[in-house]
Formats: C-alpha cells, structure tokens, sequence
C-alpha cells in the first residue's frame, strides 16, 4: 500500500489495519518515507483518533522498530515512571535514585522538552558531564552498581519514536492521546521492567488541559500497558501552576537536590513520595520508608553515584545566568492564579526550551523562587527571579510573567495535587 493511501484512510477517519501501521512506521524508520508524510499522519491521527487496537499496534510497531532490552539482563524488581510532562516538573530526577535506595532497580529512558514542557534529560545534560546518551552495556553496568540510571533513547530502542518525538514537537502535534501512549510505552516496554506508574498531568501547563481528557489518557496508557502484559498504575496530577518554585533545567536540577537532602518545595517532596510509595508496591519491594532515605543521605548518595557512572561530576557547579532580575508585584494580597502555561511560554523565550528541533537550550535560564497559589505577596515583593542571559524579548516575556499571577484580596486555598488515582485492577 503507498503512504499516500494510508494517509487518505487515515484523514477519513477509517481504521488502519495492524500491517499497515508496521509497514508505515518501519518504512519511516528506514527512511523510505520521509518525515512531510509522517506529519501528515501524525496530524490525521491528531483529529481522527485511533481505536485501542490501533494504539496497541502503533505502540507495538515502535517498540518493534529496535531492539528490545531482555528483561533478565536486568536484576531486581524493574519498576519505572513516566510523566506526561508539566512545567517545573523535574521529580523523575530525585524519584529514581530514591526508589532505587529502597530497594528497587530502576531503568529510566526519558525524553526532551516537548512544546512548552521541560525535558528529563536536558535536565540532567546541565550537569557537568553527565551523558544521557548510554548503550545499552553501559546502561545494565549502571543499573548494576547504582539500581538507576537515566538515559534518553539510544539508537536501538525505538528508533521510530525518536524520529517521530522531534517532529511532533515542531508539528502542534504533541496533545494526541494515540501518539502520547504510543511514545510513552514503546520506549518503557523496551526497557525490560516489570512494572510503571504514570503520572499523567492535568491543567493549564499539561498537554492535557481538562480532567475528563487526562482520565482519557490514563486510561489508554494502563489499558494498553496492561495489554501487552505489564503492571501498571497511574495517577492523575494538577498543573494548573508550576511544580515547584523553579523552572529551568539547571535550576531544576538544584531544587531535585534539595528534595535529595530531605527539603526542597513541600508540593515535589509530596508527590516524590507518592509515587515512590506506588513504585514500590507494584514492583513487590517493601515494606519501605521511602522518607528516610531522603533524610538519612541514601538517596542523595545514589545519585551522585548515578551522576558519576554517566561521566558527570557531582560536585562541578551548575551553570548560572548572567542576570537575575526580580519580577515585583503590582499590588498586594493572595496569589490566586499562577499560570502554567504562561510561565512555560516566558521560560521557552528565554531559551530554556526549544522553538525548532534543532534549537539548542540554554541550561541556565528560567524562572526561580516562584509565589504560589494561596501565599500572600506584598507590593514590590518579587512574584519570581527572572535568570537571562540576555538573548529573549523582554517586554514579551515581562507581558507573560505579568499576566500568569493574579493577585486577589483575600485567601485562596491552593489547587489539589493529586487529583485521581487509578489502582492496579481498575480502568
């Protein structure tokens, strides 16, 4: 069948069979088709949809587009997270070396920025050294001496999603349930784990804007996880504000520190130990304080020894912009409103995401000490400190800031963090 002629099935809204979505996926993985007639069908799949059995087989045919880690390569409970992305939302970082410290192994494939959210690995590619780019040897040697390790796809699992990962971004074609799951999954299924949590985000700084469409998506990733034999669980989380009280990779990484050592914002510390205690539990690891572990230095320790098998050096300092410039408020009263999608959009001007795929970022740059919804801000208090190096439209930038806080007069009650959850049996 030529690509032309799935595209035409697809744009109508009819259903693909299971050998027309390998033959197209493997035919873009060689290279036979090129990457004008993959957007098309990324943004047919955009409006049309896919039914369950189609995202089963387009899941499964990226997965199939490499190679496949062997699961008994790997020692221990295997048990991975996935979030579907969210601004400020740097808990993979501390999670992993935490579950890790109790007990778990935790084989980590994460991704870059996409759109307006931040990206696990250009996180961790602030650190000085450290490379995300493993094979697969290299990958089972850190698993094997730190129980984590957190690398980005290499060039034999799932290539199709990686081709197809860097187009979407650049294509608006990011927010689509069939090719959320199937990026998700193809990658974690390769891993060789045993089990996932998912943390599917929900709110104004998500992909997904409103609950029913993050319950859509938790549900299709589980029921598609579970039909290709794997323990899953998810949970629901809100993004109507940022996580945390920082956004920027380098950032980030200092406030995934300070979670390490037992501080850091309550709203990352919380939901750190939520899934944590989730992980844990799927993979049949415990009964385990995973608490104690950020308290008493094991889970820090863990991840300065992941750092160091990366080739990064633990102790170098973070890049810093040249410029911090303290955003004051207009008036004083209640933070009642702290745009997500509003700091990620300023965030992304200043360079710490990328408008084209070929975009490189600059790790430094972003936003740091952020009001949060409910606290109290007098006049001229800052909102947040503006990190440039002096590349971004300011006044764009500015307008944005300006226009993601609202500030009320009296009391707000902050916005819930976990919002559902969805527990191993139920859909």
């Amino acid at each position: 069948m030529l690509p032309q002629w799935t595209l035409e099935r697809k744009r109508d809204g009819q259903e693909l069979d299971s050998g027309e979505i390998r033959d197209f996926v493997l035919s873009y993985t060689r290279g036979e088709i090129p990457d004008y007639q993959m957007s098309a069908l990324a943004m047919a799949i955009y409006f049309q949809g896919m039914s369950p059995r189609e995202t089963a087989d387009l899941t499964l045919a990226m997965m199939e587009s490499g190679s496949v880690i062997d699961p008994g390569r790997i020692a221990g409970r295997k048990v991975d997270k996935h979030s579907t992305g969210g601004i400020g939302d740097k808990v993979s970082i501390p999670l992993a070396p935490l579950v890790a410290a109790c007990g778990a192994t935790v084989p980590m494939i994460s991704g870059r920025g996409l759109g307006i959210t931040g990206g696990t690995l250009d996180k961790l590619e602030s650190i000085p050294g450290y490379r995300t780019g493993l094979g697969e040897e290299e990958f089972i040697r850190t698993l094997e001496r730190c129980g984590c390790s957190m690398i980005g796809q290499t060039a034999e699992i799932a290539p199709a999603d990686r081709k197809l990962y860097a187009l979407r971004d650049v294509t608006a074609t990011v927010p689509s349930i069939p090719l959320i799951v199937s990026s998700i999954l193809s990658k974690k299924l390769a891993e060789g784990i045993d089990a996932l949590v998912l943390d599917v985000k929900c709110g104004s700084g998500a992909f997904m804007k409103s609950l029913a469409d993050a319950r859509a998506l938790a549900r299709t990733l589980v029921d598609t996880g579970r039909a290709m034999g794997r323990k899953i669980s998810a949970v629901i989380t809100g993004m109507e504000q940022p996580l945390g009280r920082a956004v920027g990779n380098a950032l980030e990484i200092r406030e995934a520190l300070d979670i390490l050592a037992g501080e850091g914002p309550e709203d990352v510390r919380t939901l750190v130990l939520a899934l944590a205690d989730r992980m844990l539990a799927l993979a049949g690891v415990g009964p385990v304080d995973a608490e104690t572990k950020l308290h008493d230095g094991s889970a820090l320790e863990t991840f300065r020894r992941m750092v160091a098998c990366h080739g990064g050096d633990p102790d170098a300092p973070l890049p810093r912009s040249r410029r911090q410039i303290p955003f004051p408020a207009e008036r004083a009263g209640f933070v009642s409103r702290a745009d997500a999608e509003a700091i990620g959009r300023a965030c992304l001007l200043l360079g710490a995401g990328r408008c084209r795929t070929d975009d490189a970022i600059d790790p430094a740059v972003g936003l740091s000490d952020l009001k949060k919804i409910g606290e109290p801000v007098e006049r001229d208090e800052p909102l947040c400190v503006v990190h440039s190096n002096g590349h971004e439209d300011w006044d764009l930038v500015a307008r944005l800031i300006s226009g993601a806080f609202g500030i009320g007069d009296g009391p707000v009650d902050p916005p819930p963090l976990i919002l559902e959850q969805f527990e191993p049996g139920e859909g």
